[in-house]
């Protein structure tokens, strides 16, 4: 087995429940780094031990340069920096046998999910494709899908395993929180959730060598849609090429191709950015 691609978000890393947590410039930042550093290595540690022969870690938060590389296991190659073309997905292909989204967070509007949000929180308050929300562990499991490539392995709270497992079939989950709130949370002891997505990503690694995982490959067309922060959010999403204002705060695009789909979900991510709310502090 070779090729494990892992994507790695921090609103999803156990003892993390509060957006000050998640800042960075925030007093508790560094110490999130450090969990979210240990995290990726337990990831590794056992694609290693299923039968992994190369792993890239992919930082999936924020600005993307949160990981401590200098502390990050030195048999994974560490993917970091802003700003990604293609986010969380950045050099995903088809060489890679499966993916391991660890932690992730709950689609943008989920009832008593930690720091739920999808791809922007600050921008995007709900996506939808062909008329059902979708949170980031699903569209990034589509993507890696149109490669004809397996999810095996969602690590976050409570909300977000249970939205993965509904959709992507045979995935492993390891819940390492329960969410009360979006900011508050009944989380393991970090050591133990290591242990835990430690011994999951095993499974899920050596499960892929089999063939027992299944690429989640979404059915087209695809009507993508997104509710944003305010209108002049909109004007901007409004301007990519193929997309229409359906609402005063809803733009729409449609396409046979997700690839497609998922590359303007991107444009009205860094496009609408500059006319979404800051939070305070930021």
């Amino acid at each position: 087995m070779s090729n494990v691609f892992v994507s790695i978000d921090m609103e999803g890393v156990a003892g993390i429940s509060t957006l000050q947590q998640v800042w960075r410039g925030s007093d508790d930042f560094p110490a999130s780094r450090r969990l979210m550093t240990l995290e990726a290595n337990a990831a590794v540690d056992g694609a290693f031990e299923g039968g992994a022969t190369s792993v890239v870690v992919n930082d999936s938060h924020g600005d993307m340069y949160n990981l401590l590389a200098e502390e990050l296991d030195p048999r994974a190659e560490l993917l970091t920096g802003t700003p990604k073309p293609w986010s969380m997905m950045q050099g995903f292909s088809a060489d890679f046998k499966v993916a391991l989204f660890i932690g992730y967070h709950a689609a943008a509007g989920t009832e008593a999910a930690v720091l739920d949000h999808t791809y922007s929180g600050r921008l995007l308050y709900e996506v939808r494709v062909n008329g059902d929300p979708v949170g980031e562990a699903e569209v990034n499991a589509a993507l890696a899908g149109t490669y004809g490539v397996p999810v095996g392995l969602v690590t976050g709270d409570d909300k977000a395993c249970e939205q993965a497992s509904k959709r992507l079939a045979g995935v492993r989950t390891v819940v390492v929180k329960k969410a009360y709130g979006r900011g508050v949370a009944q989380s393991m002891h970090p050591s133990r959730a290591r242990d835990a997505i430690r011994a999951a990503s095993a499974e899920a690694v050596r499960a892929a060598a089999i063939g027992e995982l299944k690429p989640y490959v979404a059915a087209p067309p695809f009507a993508l849609e997104a509710d944003l922060a305010n209108t002049s959010a909109a004007d901007l999403c409004a301007m990519a090429p193929g997309c229409v204002r359906v609402g005063p705060r809803t733009v729409r695009f449609e396409s046979a191709d997700f690839v497609e789909a998922f590359r303007c979900l991107l444009t009205w991510t860094y496009l609408g950015a500059s006319e979404a709310p800051r939070y305070a502090g930021t």
